[in-house]
């Protein structure tokens, strides 16, 4: 949200961001009351207008007509997803078939399939692996969209490997750090609880894989719900315990609000829970780097 804040301030609305930002419902409602508008395509924005390409990424392609159509283009891809996209031009040149671990449809698989689509097979569970199609079983290779269950991305290389046996891995996994480290903290969280609720939108990949990592970790329920208005009540009958994380691209005030909620209804002792300390800082993309410098 942070960079289409910045866009708006510096050139003033309306700033067009392609895509959802974020796939989070209140930061998108936030960003359209500062003037944000969200198109679908380029084509919907005006020529020389200004663009914002959201954090899932984009293929060469809509870069190219963004560029045809002469709009200003600010490109918030996030750093790790523009890895993948690295990896996958790298793999291609060499001459890999690559199988795309991901859920079809995704703009973030979109966008990767984008940089090589004569190379690049999508597969999404482990059962597609069986009738992954290559055109040398000794040149393949795997990459994975950044927001998925580790333990069920996991599980599909595995069933790779058994059918691909010189299958290569990319030099660092994919999926995104702040996606890992919230999976492990629900591993830790919901064996003791009685119900585990992850505040995040039903279009973010990452929030609902949390929720289905949380039952396969052994909690009796769990829900995900966009905020604390969402909460059903009736959860809470015979629950001692509850267990609360959030989505990578939550608001924490979206989670303030929950724990506000739950301590009304006497969940009031509140023990905080991580696994690791969360360091890492991405810079804002170079065209508003530039912007800013030019404006001082």
């Amino acid at each position: 949200m942070h960079t289409v804040e910045q866009v708006l301030q510096l050139c003033g609305p309306p700033v067009y961001v392609r895509k959802q930002i974020v796939h989070n419902q209140h930061v998108v409602a936030t960003l359209e009351r500062s003037g944000a508008i969200f198109v679908d395509d380029t084509e919907e924005v005006p020529p020389g207008g200004t663009v914002v390409f959201s954090a899932h990424g984009i293929s060469p392609q809509v870069r190219a007509e963004a560029a045809r159509r002469g709009l200003r283009t600010i490109d918030a891809t996030c750093p790790l997803v523009t890895k993948v996209h690295n990896e996958a031009r790298r793999f291609a040149t060499e001459g890999y078939d690559i199988l795309l671990i991901g859920h079809e449809g995704h703009e973030e698989v979109v966008g990767t399939t984008g940089e090589a689509p004569e190379h690049i097979h999508v597969v999404d569970t482990p059962q597609d692996a069986a009738t992954a199609g290559v055109r040398d079983p000794g040149k393949v290779a795997w990459l994975s969209q950044t927001t998925l269950s580790v333990d069920e991305t996991m599980a599909t290389v595995r069933a790779l490997q058994e059918q691909f046996p010189q299958l290569v891995s990319p030099p660092s996994g994919d999926i995104c750090y702040a996606t890992q480290n919230r999976q492990a903290v629900v591993k830790v969280i919901a064996p003791r609880v009685d119900l585990f609720l992850v505040v995040g939108s039903a279009n973010s990949s990452n929030s609902v894989r949390m929720v289905e990592v949380a039952r396969a970790a052994g909690a009796p329920a769990a829900h995900l719900v966009e905020n604390a208005d969402m909460i059903d009540s009736s959860w809470l009958r015979g629950v001692r315990t509850v267990g609360l994380s959030s989505g990578a691209s939550v608001p924490d005030v979206l989670v303030r609000e929950a724990v506000a909620w739950l301590a009304e209804r006497g969940f009031t002792d509140l023990e905080e829970i991580a696994t690791t300390e969360e360091r890492l800082m991405f810079a804002l993309p170079k065209e508003l780097r530039h912007a800013l410098r030019g404006a001082e």
